[in-house]
């Protein structure tokens, strides 16, 4: 007996950052995708870059059906994504089918309403414009004129069999009511079509946050869960895409300087060139300091450096490293160092995270260093801010660049940290800074908790800051409880003992 293989499905890239790999290659070519979502989750966005991307990258001609709006409003409000619609109607790439209902008209609703008529349009127009690919926005708009679930459920499978017919590879929006439950308004429409991928815009911890997850696609593989995306003015729809992330970049036994000579002997001759470092601190510690002379020693071993403030203006940092402020001046002058000064909640998570690898991709930086990291924590929910570290943290590793994050802790002794929670399992090196509190006074320790692939000094050591810098003294002897914030000097025969 014969076995038969059965054919792969072809799939259609659709040029959408990041949408190609959670979908391992993209749509399914010759079927129907649904794309459901709530109110503000990008739906029409998605079905119009599924048209530009295929015109910019493939030159694939497309079909835009609206059922809603107007193709006037269309253009107008897809223009700041920088898709020049009316040129490329003009040259015969874009199509529009407009049936909407004009303000003037009365909806229909009947159990007998045709379809044929549009069908028709449509395929006169895939026909003599050699389309490649459609987007119908949105069905609810269509389906709303009739009378019965049976009736949609019908010329839902007569809409999607009539595009496969005509071998065109098509995108239909629908509405849902809720982030989580029904897929769609009708609870039919994902039966009937061939794909079906959600886009949510879910409020967590009062934060709102986009993502995407492909629900269904027959025959085919995709990554599972939901994937943080955000839509980018120039742009268009941009997907954050952590389960696409492959641990395949090499390892680097180079070792770069720390910007500081004791440090770089705690390190065992200093940090690995692409490692990620977390300082910890709380308040006071120290933390900017190290950030400086981190960089500081980039700029003196030649590297280009790039330094993300999120927390002080440029001329609060200035002022705190008035012994490297000349230096750094002139280092900005000469285009080896470039500051980012903003507030964190100036943009959402993805949307950072999209413009550090955009800086890194113009600047080519041989370092990074964010100050703070923990203060991105206020704009997402931490499954968010969790993503955006693990992102982050591959995209240093993949460019081969040393990166620096700082945190603050919200403790000003002990260990208590919910940034650390998150952080630490992607980073290579954990540096702690806590304020000691003995016989009266408060002091500074510094810690190594972590250094992948290193010997290093394990000591808790005692620093200090003056004019000069930051310089790492000698081992606290005879104390206990340091880093738990509970430190208690200890008589010499209790230390043995």
């Amino acid at each position: 007996m014969a076995i038969t293989t059965p054919r792969s499905i072809e799939k259609l890239l659709t040029y959408i950052p990041g949408f190609d790999h959670i979908t391992s290659g993209g749509l399914p070519k010759y079927r129907t995708t649904l794309v459901s979502g709530s109110a503000g989750s990008a739906k029409t966005i998605f079905a119009a870059q599924f048209l530009a991307a295929g015109i910019i990258n493939a030159r694939e001609k497309g079909i835009f059906l609206t059922f809603e709006e107007s193709p006037d409003d269309i253009r107008s409000n897809l223009f700041s994504m920088g898709w020049d619609i009316e040129t490329w109607e003009r040259e015969g790439k874009w199509t529009f089918i407009d049936a909407s209902l004009r303000p003037e008209e009365d909806p229909i609703i009947s159990g007998n309403y045709d379809l044929g008529a549009l069908l028709a349009r449509i395929k006169y127009a895939v026909e003599t414009y050699g389309a490649d690919r459609i987007s119908l926005d949105s069905l609810d708009s269509l389906f709303s004129r009739f009378s019965d679930r049976g009736t949609v459920r019908r010329e839902m499978f007569r809409i999607v069999s009539a595009l496969k017919k005509m071998q065109i590879t098509a995108v239909m929006t629908a509405e849902r009511d809720q982030e989580y439950g029904v897929i769609s308004r009708y609870g039919v429409e994902e039966f009937v079509a061939d794909n079906v991928i959600i886009l949510r815009n879910a409020l967590d911890a009062e934060k709102r946050r986009r993502t995407v997850e492909v629900l269904k696609f027959r025959g085919t593989i995709h990554k599972k869960g939901e994937h943080p995306f955000t839509v980018v003015p120039g742009a268009g729809l941009v997907v954050i895409a952590p389960s696409a992330i492959e641990l395949t970049q090499q390892s680097l036994a180079d070792r770069v300087t720390a910007g500081n000579d004791e440090l770089d002997v705690m390190c065992g001759g200093g940090f690995f060139r692409d490692s990620v470092i977390l300082v910890s601190g709380t308040t006071g510690t120290g933390k900017t300091l190290f950030t400086t002379e981190f960089i500081a020693g980039g700029l003196n071993s030649g590297e280009r450096t790039l330094l993300f403030a999120y927390e002080e203006s440029r001329e609060q940092i200035l002022r705190n490293i008035s012994g490297l402020k000349g230096h750094f001046e002139e280092k900005e002058k000469e285009g080896k160092l470039k500051v980012v000064y903003q507030y964190p909640e100036v943009m959402s998570l993805e949307e950072h995270l999209i413009s550090i690898k955009a800086m890194i991709t113009e600047f080519k930086p041989g370092r990074i260093a964010l100050d703070s990291i923990s203060a991105l924590q206020r704009v997402g929910a931490p499954k968010g801010f969790h993503e955006f570290v693990i992102g982050l943290a591959a995209l240093l590793k993949t460019e081969q660049i040393t990166g620096l994050f700082t945190s603050t802790t919200p403790a000003l002794v002990g260990l208590s940290s919910v940034s650390e929670a998150h952080i630490s399992p992607m980073t290579d090196t954990i540096i702690l800074l806590r304020h000691v509190e003995l016989n009266g006074q408060m002091r500074r320790a510094l810690t190594m908790l972590k250094m992948r692939g290193s010997a290093h000094d394990s000591n808790i050591r005692e620093f200090f800051i003056d004019a000069s810098g930051l310089h790492i003294d000698k081992p606290f002897r005879n104390v206990k409880g340091i880093l738990s914030g509970n430190s208690i000097q200890i008589s010499p025969l209790e230390l043995h003992e």
